[in-house]
């Protein structure tokens, strides 16, 4: 996984089971609330965004 966070200017490539997470090129943190909120937002937008992409992309695997 890797998830820009960009509030934190911060890519994301990991989450364990306790909550916390990798930063690339930091290793292992417990994020802040703030820093949650910021990841959460940021996973929430990607997902959104993806999901809009796959529907587009899936109209045109169907025969008109």
């Amino acid at each position: 996984m890797k998830l820009f966070v960009e509030p934190m200017n911060a890519t994301v490539t990991e989450v364990d089971g306790d909550g916390r997470v990798r930063i690339k090129d930091e290793g292992w943190t417990t994020p802040t609330l703030q820093e949650l909120r910021a990841i959460i937002f940021s996973a929430q937008r990607e997902i959104d965004e993806l999901t809009e992409a796959l529907a587009i992309l899936e109209k045109k695997t169907r025969p008109s």
